[in-house]
């Protein structure tokens, strides 16, 4: 394989210091919560930044870079003026560049697209854009697969798995599915080519089982279950037959949380207990966490409180170690919010919905609004609690909250959540705030 043309970006690799790349990744995500931005960073996008392949930073990195290091500019951190980059494939912006699957390095978008696609997400575009948007930077192109994948096919699929929690974390997985199943498909045609390297061949079976994780996210949170659980099972696969660890503790996590939604509660302990000896060698403490807390879900689905407890114990436990350097890039989402979500659900499934309700407001409270998706779900949390919880006017008022922020988010699952909410205020719809709220859901 040819060498690399890039030139080592020096200077960054001075101010990462004495932290290896997964710790300074570490905390880069760190400073992007900071300033509510979303960056999924992990030791691989260091690796390339410091390489030179990344020439410069897009516009979320750009943020958080110019944040960790104040008074510093771009240049002044190694890159290149951005616009002695644009439309060049050395630098991958998920959210601006196309990504062809099966020829990631050999297409560029017109300066005229990535500035449309710049301004839609600038002004947080709703899902329609985010749709539009996938159906450009996802889908791969018709040109033949190549005989061989190499290092910019896996950078591909792994740009692909970013783009997808970027847009969901943003708008919502009903309209990102469809689009999304075609670079799935695309990423296993390149595994069945085989690839120019095992490194290659390793990135690719992890690529490969994340974006089918993610693909199966979406499907899971569209209520499409049958099809999220073949493309978690798909994902277990791929981590069993790479020996990727990290990839079989995330699909476990997943068909745990999918589990608990089918109300099949002993499979979602089953599946939380495999995931996490999958994960214990791992040395993340909030994955651990995460763990416990899809397992206490399903022991709160089968009565079982004192298990529950003893779960959530562990969780509170865990998350209290703090970030590690090991912690997976898909965790970024993991946070104090999504525990006391978490928390919130299995106290509604014990049936103690004041409870739950304190839980759902502090994750409400808690969540950066960048991620709109996430204070939609955790607002129809507390909408649900409260109406079961014996306060129909401040369930109202949530669940009008909630409606305000479907018009960016959409999501099968929230509105499921919604009208639950909705039946169970029926019998106070006298209210004012309860009527004007049914009337409105009802619209």
């Amino acid at each position: 394989m040819a060498a690399s043309p890039h030139s080592p970006n020096s200077t960054f690799r001075r101010l990462r210091g004495q932290h290896s790349p997964a710790e300074f990744a570490a905390l880069v995500r760190r400073a992007a919560k900071e300033i509510g931005e979303t960056v999924s960073c992990d030791a691989r996008y260091i690796g390339r930044v410091e390489s030179g392949e990344i020439r410069c930073p897009n516009y979320a990195y750009e943020r958080v870079f110019l944040h960790m290091f104040p008074g510093r500019a771009l240049a002044d951190l190694g890159f290149a003026p951005r616009e002695a980059v644009r439309g060049r494939s050395a630098q991958r912006d998920p959210l601006l560049t196309p990504i062809h699957l099966s020829s990631a390095s050999s297409s560029s978008p017109s300066s005229k697209e990535s500035d449309v696609l710049r301004r839609a997400f600038m002004a947080g575009g709703s899902a329609t854009v985010a749709a539009a948007t996938l159906s450009l930077t996802l889908l791969g192109d018709s040109r033949r697969l190549p005989s061989r994948a190499g290092e910019s096919e896996a950078a591909a699929v792994e740009d692909a798995v970013r783009q997808i929690r970027l847009l969901d974390d943003r708008h919502g997985a009903d309209a990102l599915y469809r689009r999304a199943a075609e670079p799935l498909r695309t990423a296993y045609a390149l595994l069945d080519a085989g690839a120019t390297r095992q490194s290659t061949e390793d990135r690719l079976h992890a690529g490969a089982g994340e974006l089918a994780v993610s693909v199966g996210w979406l499907a899971h949170d569209s209520g499409r279950f049958d099809d999220a659980r073949s493309h978690y099972a798909e994902a277990l696969a791929t981590a069993r037959v790479s020996g990727d660890a990290g990839l079989e503790a995330h699909a476990f996590s997943n068909m745990a949380f999918l589990a608990r939604d089918c109300g099949r509660s002993r499979e979602a302990v089953r599946a939380a207990q495999a995931g996490r000896r999958a994960a214990r060698s791992l040395g993340s403490p909030r994955l651990l966490s995460l763990l416990a807390l899809r397992e206490a879900g399903g022991w709160a689905g089968l009565a079982d409180r004192r298990a529950c407890e003893e779960a959530l114990t562990r969780a509170h436990t865990e998350f209290s170690r703090g970030p590690a350097g090991a912690d997976p890039e898909w965790m970024s989402f993991f946070g104090e919010a999504e525990l006391e979500s978490l928390e919130s659900r299995c106290w509604a499934a014990l049936g103690e919905h004041a409870r739950a309700a304190r839980h759902a407001r502090r994750a409400a409270d808690l969540q950066d609004p960048h991620f709109a998706r996430n204070v939609a779900l955790y607002t129809a949390e507390l909408a649900g609690d409260l109406a079961r919880a014996g306060a129909p006017d401040e369930a109202a008022w949530a669940g009008g909250r909630v409606l305000d922020l479907l018009t960016e988010v959409n999501s099968t699952r929230i509105r499921a959540m919604l009208s639950d909410t909705a039946r169970t205020l029926i019998p106070h719809q006298r209210q004012p705030r309860v009527a004007a709220f049914l009337t409105r859901h009802a619209g």
